[in-house]
């Protein structure tokens, strides 16, 4: 009986702290949130015109972080500034469900980096444009520029499974050298695990996104070499368009909300120094920005929405 007792004590004691917690408001800049709000049906945020509210991941460098170090942080920062607003946010992990929860949601009002064709979002004009790069240790004093480069068979290859960047490899009969990371990233290791592993020797050369691969290997603790890879050129029109490794990067926000992102462009084009010195300084490799046409549903490769996890 005494047992029963003590578990019905611990599940109301439980409801209590779910019923505090659906109640709760939080702090802008807390990864939590008030489920209760901006479900369907259910009261919503509402603009009151005196906040740039981002909708960021918590733990994503080198994009952003609850400690604001990422460079889409800083680049928020420079916006915010220009627009007399005040920065907040509402943190949310950067995977499946992250529109739904936050922007969609009415949570917040702004990502700050997404592909500049993706359909789901209101688009800026790319603030930049990044590829796909090869990264090794600079003690391997290999020479690789692209795909052909006979040092590439020389050892593993760390990849992203399934990412655009696998089809070349396919193409270059690479695959049997590689060793796939997972797309969506588990949230047990941190953003730079990829590269954590070619330091350490797991790997011989990575072949990651350009902001990731940049960053993390200007931060590793032994000495890397990062060279971005020539635009994928292959005759078969299909296997080309899943293989695109550069992309045109872009602020978002609601695909009604025309006023907004015409006060973000105005913003961006004011700052785009001050955004390329930002970019620089975390080590993002960046290309002149190509104005691509807009291609249908059915052509854009897997990952095309937001190539982060790469």
């Amino acid at each position: 009986m005494l047992k029963h007792i003590k578990q019905a004590s611990l599940l109301a004691g439980l409801v209590t702290v779910l019923a505090m917690t659906a109640n709760t408001s939080f702090a802008a800049d807390e990864i939590g949130l008030d489920l209760n709000s901006g479900r369907g049906g259910e009261a919503q945020r509402v603009d009151d015109g005196t906040e740039f509210k981002v909708c960021a991941d918590q733990d994503n460098m080198p994009y952003s972080n609850s400690k604001h170090e990422g460079f889409e942080n800083k680049i928020a920062e420079v916006l915010a500034k220009d627009l007399g607003l005040k920065l907040t946010y509402q943190f949310w992990y950067d995977r499946m469900g992250f529109l739904r929860n936050t922007l969609n949601a009415k949570r917040c009002d702004v990502v700050m980096g997404t592909a500049a064709d993706n359909d789901a979002l209101r688009t800026s004009k790319p603030y930049y444009r990044s590829g796909h790069v090869f990264v090794w240790r600079k003690e391997s004093n290999y020479n690789i520029s692209n795909w052909d480069a006979p040092d590439l068979k020389k050892g593993l290859i760390g990849v992203v499974g399934q990412s655009p960047a696998t089809i070349p490899m396919n193409d270059h009969n690479l695959i049997s050298n590689a060793r796939p990371y997972r797309m969506q990233r588990d949230l047990n290791l941190p953003p730079s695990y990829l590269i954590d592993d070619l330091a350490s020797g797991v790997i011989d050369v990575a072949v990651a996104w350009g902001p990731i691969g940049g960053y993390f290997a200007k931060n590793a603790k032994v000495p890397m070499e990062v060279r971005v890879i020539p635009e994928y050129e292959n005759p078969d029109k299909i296997s080309q368009a899943k293989g695109q490794e550069f992309w045109n990067i872009s602020v978002g926000v609601r695909k009604k909300e025309k006023e907004r992102m015409e006060l973000i462009q105005g913003a961006l084009d004011r700052n785009q120094d001050k955004i390329a010195q930002i970019l620089a300084d975390y080590g993002v490799p960046t290309v002149p920005v190509v104005i691509e046409a807009k291609k249908s549903n059915s052509d854009k490769p897997r990952g095309a929405v937001v190539p982060k996890t790469e």
